[in-house]
């Protein structure tokens, strides 16, 4: 057997090339760590911090209790008040962030620009997205930005082309595109709609004249992922950057390996669903393992779209917790509810609930709580986010499983929701 985490830094062990050895409980406490839900060390710097160490921060539509990428920062920061949240993430001046496809639709880390152009330059290569492009209109979009200074969709004449949501205008089709391709950037929105503007008015000029290779974009994408989540299979490189479809496939796994050291990340081993399972590690995230690896857990609800969980399959892996997402399936057929927020709490999933707001009452329409131990947790978790949301009161509708029901409520009620 090879060693494991307790002597992560063997020298013996990387004298005989042997792969470090992490058990299921070691890759659980490394994740929590580098997701920010472990220690109080990784939830230092605020939303910016936040979102260095993720990497990406997903952007949806869907708002419950807030949007996604509102409860993200909330999940690991506590109740920072969500204007400060938006704030983080666009600045009103020397924008920190930009937006990009990397798991979906995210929110980046401004330095990361340079290392998405390996992306930039394979949509370029394909000619268009799921939309015919105008280059005329590209053009156009072009020519009001350079005159008039940033603008939206509407701004710049219209997101709909008068059918269905996805039925584009011209225009908008064009911005798309030239945010797809880099020719165009958005680093702040305004009512949630996407403001456009040109990239050498708001990329770092530092950044702007770097032109890393794709073999360098592809190392660094792989070393946020590692950052983000202590350690990465191939398979958790390729979901959490969707590096599918970008002249990469899950079994080019040489190349991940060539990526991931020249990265400098170090090689492990990892329990798998059936055997074991190769993976790279965060030389800084096993030296924290090494050195004792504990910390304070956070009790929190996750949106659905976070980043510790939008991967369903390690999810599945890390705490045998099968993650649903079901707003598009149609009600009567909902296992769990329209937006399922898994509870953390311990390091574990502990149960989930399925929210709604009414006025100021938080209504948790189905809640699931998985032991006893899990009713004060769920509870707590209940009672912060409410908090958070202005919300002076919480009814749970329907507990499950049903003996529960009646240690939630009087535990709620000792926190003052009733």
């Amino acid at each position: 057997m090879g060693e494991t985490a307790a002597t992560v830094l063997d020298d013996d062990a990387r004298a005989t090339g042997a792969d470090l050895q992490l058990s299921a409980d070691e890759v659980r406490r490394i994740t929590l760590y580098a997701q920010g839900f472990l220690g109080a060390v990784a939830r230092r710097g605020g939303v910016t911090g936040m979102l260095r160490r993720v990497s990406a921060v997903q952007l949806d539509t869907i708002s419950v209790l807030a949007r996604s990428h509102e409860l993200v920062a909330y999940a690991r920061l506590g109740a920072v008040g969500r204007d400060a949240v938006e704030r983080a993430y666009w600045p009103a001046r020397n924008p920190t962030t930009f937006e990009y496809w990397a798991h979906a639709a995210c929110i980046l880390p401004v330095a990361d620009w340079p290392y998405y152009a390996w992306r930039r330059r394979s949509i370029a290569a394909r000619g268009q997205r799921w939309h015919k492009v105008s280059e005329d209109a590209c053009e156009q979009v072009l020519g009001r930005l350079r005159d008039e200074g940033p603008l939206t969709a509407t701004q710049l004449g219209g997101a709909k082309a008068g059918g269905p949501w996805w039925d584009w205008s011209e225009v908008k089709i064009a911005a798309e595109w030239l945010l797809d391709t880099g020719r165009a950037v958005c680093v702040r929105r305004t009512g949630w709609r996407r403001i456009y503007d040109l990239p050498d008015r708001v990329i770092p000029a530092e950044l702007l004249g770097l032109e890393p290779t794709d073999a360098e974009c592809l190392s660094h994408l792989l070393s946020t992922v590692s950052r983000a989540l202590g350690v990465a299979t191939h398979a958790d490189f390729m979901e959490y950057q969707r590096l599918n479809g970008y002249g990469l496939q899950l079994r080019d796994s040489e190349r991940l390996d060539e990526a991931a050291a020249a990265a400098g990340l170090v090689p492990v081993t990892v329990p798998g669903a059936k055997r074991s399972l190769r993976a790279w590690a965060d030389p800084a995230a096993l030296a924290w393992l090494a050195a004792g690896g504990r910390g304070t857990h956070r009790t929190t609800l996750l949106s659905p779209f976070d980043s510790l969980v939008w991967d369903r399959k390690r999810t599945l892996r890390m705490f045998g917790y099968r993650h649903l997402f079901e707003p598009y399936v149609p009600k009567e057929k909902r296992e769990r509810g329209y937006f399922t927020m898994p509870l953390l709490a311990g390091g574990q999933i502990a149960g989930w609930v399925d929210p709604a707001r009414s006025g100021k009452t938080l209504i948790a329409r189905n809640v699931f709580v998985e032991k006893p131990a899990a009713v004060v947790p769920m509870a707590r978790a209940l009672a912060e986010a409410a908090q958070w949301t202005g919300c002076d009161n919480v009814i749970a509708e329907r507990v499950q499983p049903t003996p529960f029901a009646q240690p939630l409520a009087s535990e709620l009620a000792r926190l003052g929701f009733s």
